[in-house]
């Protein structure tokens, strides 16, 4: 017996060794090692990192009919590939983990208003330029130089001139543009080189044409409108920037558009406010080659950001649409963006083409949005908070991507196309959002921050591996109304958190993959903590589950023994004939995982496949009509654990 003990007591140290040896030898695994898949790739984009996870054991089921909903043991966002342990990722310094204080802008109530007989008059002739006060003011042929504050009114066409802001004076400068054509053949045509701010007003009625030439150099001044100080744009005239060169309209401080129609085009950048760009209203228009709106400074956590308060706003960009080094903040205004092609292109992930970016925090709460790109149609390196606001975005990577955390707390949000739908470590989604997903991977996807995937041990490995290990991804929905389908080939899942779900409220509903695939409508790994709500995902038979055992409101999953076609009526009653849903799923099944407030454990159901009713059809779900009954499938289903029934039917 001793011997036995003794040579079990070494099996067992032994055992501890060869697992303290596979923790040191895949902590120091560097990260730029790890495979990486296809879910999570974002191109030109700081801070990627995959967060290793805790091991979990699975239990083992019950009998074939009737059996406890543990964690499947196979979910890896449908990669197929297995991602092995890495040491926890850095993060770039230079990215701050919350927003700090943005830089305050140059506007000030006084920048709009001047005295009239104060105005100095400029004519521009073509090949020359006059001017009745000459004080001020250096002309050199086509190429005039402002030397002192004050308010120039400019007229007439230049055909390769130049009108120059060069003053140490701290009062503003004005540059009125009445009817305007001006070009230049190597150099900015507008060229604020020194001023404590200029403004630059589009008088009413007036039609402003500003543009330079290609010239191949980027050196500054690199834009048709360039200036090295705070420069502001507003009035009721038009301005139209063609910048062939490099970019349309730049500052390199801060850039405020208080109203105008402008029209920029540009080779590089439409319009860029280095420290910051402000768009307070206007109509404008932007094809760039590169991004569409930007904001880059990467000096201080302070600036570098873009916000817009209202305006009409159309980008078609190679690029970004919007671009914030830092936060991208949103309170409203009218938007069609489309980035590199759109959600079509295919364009890899060597490029970033977001929608609307911010590298550090994304904040929207009004506005409509129409998004197409072929990256992420909104995009944070950290958060992403939407709290109200129209979205119709399209997409060939994620609609809605954030590596750290996403809370959605209102708005309309209809995701026509996408990869994924909705991404990030953690996700909060409450209040009256309305949120509709299709995805060809996951709708919404709980997973490693930038990359998207956790990780699992070998299967050899001695202890509890060979099963994908739950992270500290979360899903929190309390409240909200949201709709997903997965269609592509082959799908994911419908809800897929590498970790926790908790749900209080809200109506959620998931057509989740086909019969026969390796995904399910809900996948989640740890616990599914149900406490109010309702919930209803129908999809593959493979891996399905409902909610966890940690739940205070009942959860009931079915399994079918063949897959259902598209269009056969869910009817699920209680034995006294009240309705718990009457669903027609758009796509084939061969499960259904509910969770509804009228399961109550001892309580019996009947579940009925095909069959008519006389409610309203929104979204699948009928209300407020007659079920004519299909077939009764199965036997009555006596609830007998909080979430607990499978059944093989």
């Amino acid at each position: 017996m001793r011997k036995k003990a003794l040579l079990l007591s070494v099996a067992l140290i032994c055992l501890l060794l060869s697992f303290v040896a596979y923790e040191i030898l895949y902590s120091q695994v560097p990260v730029n090692n790890v495979p990486q898949n296809n879910n999570g790739t974002k191109g030109n984009d700081d801070d990627p990192s995959v967060t290793p996870s805790p091991t979990v054991t699975i239990e083992p089921t019950n009998d074939d009919n009737q059996q406890t909903n543990q964690p499947n043991n196979n979910n890896n966002q449908g990669s197929g590939k297995t991602i092995y342990p890495t040491t926890p990722p850095t993060v770039d310094p230079s990215v701050p983990d919350i927003s700090s204080p943005h830089q305050k802008d140059h506007e000030k109530a006084s920048d709009y208003t001047w005295n009239s007989t104060e105005v100095v008059n400029v004519a521009l002739n073509g090949n020359s330029i006059t001017t009745s006060t000459p004080k001020n003011v250096t002309i050199e042929g086509s190429k005039i130089t402002i030397t002192s504050a004050g308010n120039y009114r400019f007229t007439g066409s230049l055909t390769d001139g130049q009108i120059i802001v060069n003053t140490q004076d701290k009062d503003t400068v004005r540059l009125i543009l009445n009817n305007i054509d001006i070009s230049c053949s190597n150099s900015a045509p507008i060229y604020v080189m020194a001023a404590k701010k200029t403004i630059i007003i589009l008088e009413e009625n007036t039609v402003n044409t500003v543009k330079d030439t290609k010239t191949g150099s980027t050196v500054e001044p690199n834009a048709a409108i360039f200036s090295a100080a705070d420069l502001t744009i507003f009035g009721s005239g038009q301005l139209k920037v063609q910048g062939n060169n490099n970019d349309a309209i730049s500052s390199k401080d801060g850039l405020i558009i208080k109203s105008g129609s402008i029209n920029a085009d540009a080779l590089d950048d439409g319009i860029r406010g280095k420290d910051y760009l402000i768009i307070k209203g206007g109509s404008i228009v932007v094809t760039a080659g590169g991004d569409g709106f930007k904001s880059d400074n990467d000096e201080a956590a302070s600036r570098g950001y873009v916000t817009i308060e209202d305006g009409v706003i159309s980008i078609t960009s190679g690029g970004d649409a919007i671009s914030a080094r830092t936060d991208a903040t949103i309170t409203g205004g009218q938007f069609t963006l489309t980035a590199a092609g759109g959600s079509s292109s295919g364009i890899g992930s060597s490029l970033s083409a977001k929608g609307i970016k911010g590298i550090v925090n994304v904040t929207i709460t009004g506005g409509s949005f129409t998004v197409n790109t072929a990256d992420d149609c909104i995009h944070s390196n950290r958060t992403v908070t939407l709290t109200g606001g129209l979205f119709t975005l399209s997409t060939g990577d994620d609609a809605i991507h954030a590596d750290k955390q996403i809370t959605i707390r209102g708005g309309t949000i209809d995701i026509l196309e996408s990869y994924e739908g909705i991404e990030s470590t953690d996700i909060l989604i409450e209040g009256n959002s309305v949120i509709h997903i299709t995805s060809t991977d996951d709708g919404i996807n709980g997973a490693g921050g930038n990359d998207g995937s956790g990780f699992r041990p070998p299967p050899d490995f001695p202890g509890p591996g060979g099963g994908f290990v739950p992270g500290s991804r979360t899903l929190t929905i309390n409240g909200g109304y949201i709709v997903v389908t997965n269609n592509g080939n082959p799908d994911g899942d419908g809800i897929d958190i590498n970790g926790p779900i908790t749900m209080t409220a809200g109506y959620v509903i998931i057509n989740g993959p086909k019969p026969g695939l390796g995904e399910s409508a809900i996948d989640w790994e740890g616990s599914f903590t149900m406490s109010g709500g309702f919930i209803l995902g129908v999809g593959s038979s493979v891996m399905p589950m409902t909610v966890g055992q940690t739940s205070t409101q009942c959860g009931l999953l079915l399994n079918f023994r063949s897959a259902k076609p598209a269009g056969t009526l869910i009817h699920i009653q209680s034995s006294t004939d009240t309705e718990v849903i009457t669903f027609n799923p758009v796509k084939s099944f061969q499960s259904i995982a509910i969770s509804s407030p009228q399961l109550k454990i001892g309580s019996s159901y009947d579940l009925y496949l095909g069959g008519s009713s006389t409610g309203i059809l929104s979204d699948g779900v009928y209300q407020n009509g007659v079920y004519t009954p299909g077939t009764k499938t199965g036997p009555t289903l006596t609830l007998s654990n909080i979430a607990t029934t499978r059944y093989n039917l």
